[in-house]
């Protein structure tokens, strides 16, 4: 569980609870249509957030729509959005919310990063063996 920072860098009273912040991420997609969502569960992997969710838009414009409407009712429900990236594209959409980060594609540009197998796939031993 992280803290939430106040516009002037202070830390909050609100403590932040990662399925809670995960929870509203995915009904906001559901809400508006978002397809074949996935839920990775990053928490012993990385320090960078504790989930990632990656779902496919159906155009440009469906894209920027859910990573605009995710943004608006984070805000609402009191959670700070850290930053929006691609969103003038609207390709690959990136929305960080912190212990959540939502990946926005279109099907071809999600087909061809394919964050899913990257983040889910353990290694295999030869690469824990060569890494050291």
């Amino acid at each position: 569980m992280t803290t939430i920072e106040t516009e002037a860098g202070r830390p909050s009273s609100r403590p932040v609870d990662s399925s809670q912040l995960l929870a509203l991420v995915t009904e906001s997609l559901e809400a508006d249509k978002a397809l074949d969502p996935a839920i990775i569960d990053l928490r012993g992997k990385t320090t960078i957030a504790d989930w990632m969710v990656v779902v496919t838009g159906t155009s440009e414009r469906h894209i920027a729509t859910l990573a605009e409407k995710l943004e608006a009712r984070l805000e609402a429900a009191g959670f700070e959005v850290l930053s929006v990236e691609g969103l003038r594209e609207a390709q690959w959409v990136l929305v960080d919310a912190g212990d959540v980060i939502v990946h926005i594609f279109r099907a071809e540009t999600r087909a061809l990063y394919d964050l899913e197998r990257l983040w889910s796939v353990a290694p295999t031993d030869a690469a824990v063996r060569a890494a050291g």
